[in-house]
């Protein structure tokens, strides 16, 4: 049966037709759209994956650094976290908070802002200052590493469910709407063929009573014609021939000699 399957609970009218058709362009042109915004952000989503790993084995390499830099610290002056501790009055790094746009999706972004100075220069003076600058700056990098692995992490994570909600539009999109639009399009349009046909059947239904009708009253009006023809016949009078003989008899004829 034609349009068979889900289908929209519709009149088959010429109107709703049109309306079908409208939503089945609507339902097209937003499947693009949303292919198109998957496949970007497919995309964008693969790349922050090379730079996830990249930043993961980087920070590993950094920390591995930074705590043989901590060792020889300890080595060569001893435990300096109370320095440190009395010693610090700002903060040093700061996270700067920004948005990407992508293809209608903001991923947050960290940026490391490094205010310059230091409020422990005088840490490890008497020895160890070499190895103490040495652990600060390598501590550096790992921070500017983990906010930068904190915000490709983010972004990962936010891009994953974007991902996964927009291929469920799509998917619904592509095997569930236009599906059911298509199936209501092909069940108005077998409809109104049928009502088409229908409708062809009834006219040449009543075209063939009115030309039956029509001859009919021909035949009646031919019959009353001819009997109206022969009523005419019979009233009118009949000319006798021996009437006609003695009226030539009875004429004085002055040409006629007897």
């Amino acid at each position: 049966m034609s349009g068979a399957g889900p289908r929209e609970n519709v009149f088959a009218t010429r109107m709703a037709l049109t309306n079908m058709k409208l939503r089945l362009k609507g339902a097209e042109t937003g499947h693009s759209l949303l292919a198109k915004k998957r496949d970007a952000l497919t995309t964008r989503f693969r790349a922050i994956l090379r730079k996830v790993d990249e930043a993961k084995r980087k920070m590993g390499r950094v920390m591995q650094l930074a705590s043989f830099s901590m060792a020889e610290v300890t080595y060569a002056t001893g435990d300096i976290s109370y320095l440190v501790q009395e010693q610090a009055k700002l903060a040093t790094f700061r996270v700067k908070a920004t948005q990407e746009n992508v293809s209608g999706v903001l991923l947050p972004a960290f940026e490391v802002d490094r205010v310059p100075g230091s409020d422990f220069n005088l840490t490890g003076l008497g020895r160890g200052g070499q190895q103490v600058l040495r652990a600060k700056e390598v501590y550096a990098k790992a921070l500017e590493t983990l906010v930068e692995l904190a915000s490709l992490q983010t972004a990962f994570t936010i891009l994953d469910e974007v991902i996964r909600a927009t291929n469920r539009r799509v998917n619904a999109i592509e095997h569930v709407i236009i599906p059911r639009l298509e199936n209501t399009i092909k069940y108005i349009i077998s409809e109104l063929d049928e009502m088409d046909r229908e409708e062809f059947f009834r006219l040449k239904k009543v075209q063939g009573k009115k030309k039956r009708e029509a001859a009919g009253a021909a035949e009646r009006k031919a019959i009353t014609d001819a009997v109206e023809v022969l009523q005419v016949r019979e009233t009118e009078p009949r000319n006798d021939p021996r009437d006609a003989t003695a009226d030539l008899l009875k004429s004085n004829d002055e040409d006629v000699i007897f």
